[in-house]
């Protein structure tokens, strides 16, 4: 540990020596921190334009607080107050002079947007799609279950996965920006992903599982084809990726829903998921 304050590197396993007991205690609200040191540790900084920094605040010998910042993906922060809040934002006005965005938990990602607001003038504004992050308690899977089965995709099929992300992406309006070809640097590559198949062998449903980082496992991509909703398979194919994610060992299983999506929400709820906080993004500029 060095002096107090913010500490800021761009090597990923310098951030991980010194943070990483800090966001394995409490992985829940570290999911991004965690997930995305973890993709820069195994890519490389290359895999995402070479543009990284991360942070540690550092008291008397402990941690507090950190963030990572992947251009052009904007920042993530840990949960911090007003205070560690504008510390880091007079910190990074100095190195980095614009930012796209920030996000984090509701209370942190305010917290920071305002800072940065009093420090560079620039005014936030808080996405319309706010996020739920939802934790595991006991999975309850659905009874019945609709008629199918939960099938794996391995490494033959890639065409296959990326189908499927690609049309979950256009459905969030998430970029798509990848084809085939370049599959292996998306977001999406990483994920192990279970289809829901009708007893016929028709495809209907999908979810991800993020690999196991720091004891937890995030269930990331669940989707259904609009005309096949309200069957039952979305609750199926979760379940399923939810219990192979607490028999890969994780202690903890978080997954984001769209708060203003009533009926993910209640899905998950009746799946055994309880809220563990509200999540922002904020834009400058």
């Amino acid at each position: 540990m060095g002096r107090d304050g913010w500490y800021l590197t761009g090597d990923v396993e310098d951030f991980l020596g010194r943070a990483g007991d800090f966001l394995r205690a409490r992985p829940g609200p570290h999911v991004m921190q965690l997930t995305w040191a973890e993709r820069v540790r195994r890519r490389g900084a290359e895999a995402f334009g070479g543009a990284v920094l991360f942070g540690v605040l550092e008291r008397a010998g402990a941690v507090e607080g950190t963030f990572y910042w992947l251009a052009p993906r904007g920042m993530s922060v840990s949960p911090l107050t007003e205070g560690q809040a504008a510390s880091l934002a007079e910190r990074l006005a100095v190195v980095l002079p614009s930012l796209p965005s920030v996000s984090a938990d509701h209370a942190g990602a305010t917290a920071f947007a305002g800072a940065w607001q009093r420090r560079t003038g620039v005014t936030p504004r808080m996405r319309d799609t706010r996020l739920r992050l939802y934790r595991l308690g006991t999975l309850t899977p659905p009874d019945p279950l609709p008629a199918g089965r939960g099938r794996v995709l391995g490494e033959g099929d890639v065409e296959e996965a990326a189908h499927w992300c690609r049309e979950f992406a256009e459905a969030v309006g998430e970029e798509a920006d990848w084809d085939v070809g370049t599959w292996g640097e998306s977001r999406f590559a990483d994920k192990r992903y279970t289809l829901w198949e009708t007893p016929d062998g028709t495809p209907v449903a999908v979810a991800g599982m993020n690999p196991l980082i720091g004891g937890q496992v995030q269930v990331d991509v669940v989707y259904t084809p609009a005309g096949l909703r309200g069957r039952g398979y979305a609750g199926a194919v979760t379940a399923e990726v939810s219990r192979a994610a607490l028999e890969a060992g994780a202690r903890d299983v978080v997954l984001f829903a769209d708060r203003a999506n009533a009926s993910s929400n209640a899905l998950y709820q009746r799946l055994g998921y309880r809220t563990l906080t509200d999540w922002s993004v904020y834009d400058f500029g």
